[in-house]
């Protein structure tokens, strides 16, 4: 039987959460794992004792309401067994259903708890378990039947599981008649889990520690997902802590006419905004420079919000650019996300999984995507500057994708104004020329380095991107609309004649 040293901090089992609680559980304590039901409790329990397990010790689980054949399916559920777990059901038998098993003398709940009780007591006593999992509070305080009896019986047991060296998950479902907060203050640490149904998609899980007493845990609610091989936690990013000063190079898309234009590339850990009407070639640009990176040897990553993979790669092949290889070589990974099932924190997770992995180059397409994906988040603008900056500080270029409603002639709009979060924006645009819809880029902002001023033209084909020569000669392209200055200036003259 494995033991630990008073120092030394226990894993929960639950990828994340011990990164939010600080490191994991200190030994010996008694924990109130609080939530509604369905928001995965048991599952937690059974994460927090499988790894007791792995480590080699006495783990136990004591169930007050669930039969011991309801835990194997829940186990069973995300592929696991029972194995190794000391599964003991405290559980009212049937005979209390005989007219002969009505008490008389005393009230049920006395006789109910005192039976519970021993039971617990003594499957303690007998097995000296390391790890313990009680499901659930609710039972015990229904059974005690008035506020004082309940937090004494819950201090009896705080003192009976310190002295046997047993680190306690104590399980709540809070579906007893009156919630008693006390029993948080005899918690040395209170995790609370909580789940909000939205108007559409899937169910949005947080957890949030209430307390933990001597440890910093990371406040604030985090995002979580309940999947087939048990609870994974994503934590709420914070940017600052991870700060890390880095020399700055350049990252080049592989066109020499808009790399000029940029002032010589993307710097290392910057953000750059792509912004343009439908159809100007945005997604495209973002791939041209995931491909460069590519081919000098670097990693990418792509996230997709509403272009499928299979479109991706089928344009990309018709503008000369082999993703498909790198994607074969391991060199870029590209990730359709699903709108429906999204979390902020599980999209944080995710992207900051591809910089761990080594990616140099980020592309979010797109942020209107992102947007739709999560609408009932008040604080989307906060969690992509957190991400950014996040990026920003280990190096990364990160390529965002706008989109922008209208085509010629109007004003243009966007859901998001997200160019103050950028370092760079880059603007595609259509206008009219000679019977023709043409296309052309300009760099509206750069923090990095000095960038040309000018607008040049763009346009697609089987051979690739091409960045062409500067637009000389007309007044108003970006209106996409525009005037000869030939023409432009016989219109001033007549102006100024009347």
């Amino acid at each position: 039987m494995s033991k630990q040293s008073p120092t030394e901090l226990l894993s929960t089992g639950i990828p994340g959460l011990d990164v939010v609680l600080g490191g994991g559980l200190a030994p010996n304590r008694i924990y109130l794992i609080e939530g509604e039901p369905g928001t995965g409790k048991t599952t937690t329990g059974l994460q927090f004792l499988r790894e007791g397990v792995a480590r080699g010790e006495t783990v136990v689980y004591i169930t007050l309401a669930e039969t011991g054949e309801e835990l194997s399916a829940v186990a069973a559920s995300h592929g696991w067994t029972l194995d190794g777990i000391l599964l003991h059901e405290v559980l009212p038998t049937e005979d209390l259903l005989r007219d002969d098993q009505q008490y008389t003398m005393f009230h049920p709940s006395e006789v109910e708890m005192a039976n519970t009780t021993q039971l617990i007591l003594s499957a303690i006593d007998n097995n000296k378990p390391t790890r313990v999992v009680l499901d659930s509070l609710s039972e015990l305080q229904l059974l005690a039947d008035t506020p004082l009896r309940y937090r004494r019986q819950v201090l009896a047991l705080k003192q009976f599981f310190a002295k046997r060296n047993c680190t306690v998950m104590l399980l709540d479902d809070r579906t007893a008649a009156s919630a008693d907060l006390q029993v948080r203050s005899i918690a040395h640490a209170v995790i609370q889990f909580d789940l909000a149904v939205k108007d559409y998609g899937a169910e949005r899980r947080r957890v949030r520690v209430i307390k933990y007493r001597g440890r910093n845990a990371i406040g604030g609610m985090h995002d979580y997902n309940i999947t087939q091989g048990g609870i994974v936690v994503h934590p709420r990013l914070v940017a600052a802590e991870s700060r890390v000063l880095r020399a700055a190079g350049q990252v080049t898309s592989g066109l020499e006419p808009l790399d000029n234009l940029l002032g010589g590339g993307l710097e290392q850990g910057t953000s750059t905004l792509i912004v343009g009407p439908p159809g100007t070639g945005k997604s495209s640009l973002a791939a041209q420079f995931v491909s460069a990176v590519n081919k000098e040897g670097g990693k990418a990553a792509m996230f997709l919000f509403e272009e499928s993979k299979s479109n991706l790669l089928n344009r990309a092949d018709g503008l000369n650019m082999d993703l498909r290889g790198a994607i074969a070589a391991g060199q870029l990974t590209i990730q359709q996300v699903d709108p429906a099932e999204l979390s902020p924190g599980q999209f944080s997770a995710a992207v900051i999984k591809a910089e761990r992995d080594g990616a140099r180059i980020v592309v979010i397409d797109s942020l209107n995507g992102y947007m739709n994906a999560v609408p009932d988040e008040r604080f989307l603008t906060t969690h992509m500057h957190e991400l950014l900056t996040y990026l920003g500080q280990r190096g990364v270029v990160t390529i965002l994708v706008g989109i922008q409603q209208g085509m010629l002639g109007g004003p243009m709009s966007s859901a998001m104004d997200a160019s103050y979060l950028a370092d760079n924006v880059l603007m595609l645009r259509y206008f009219e020329d000679d019977g023709e819809v043409r296309q052309a880029v300009s760099v509206f902002k750069k923090r990095g380095s000095m960038h040309e001023r000018t607008i040049r033209r763009f346009s697609m084909s089987s051979k690739g991107i091409e960045v062409g020569e500067v637009l000389r000669g007309y007044r108003g392209i970006l209106t996409g609309v525009p005037v000869p200055r030939a023409m432009a200036a016989n219109t001033d003259e007549a102006l100024k004649a009347r």
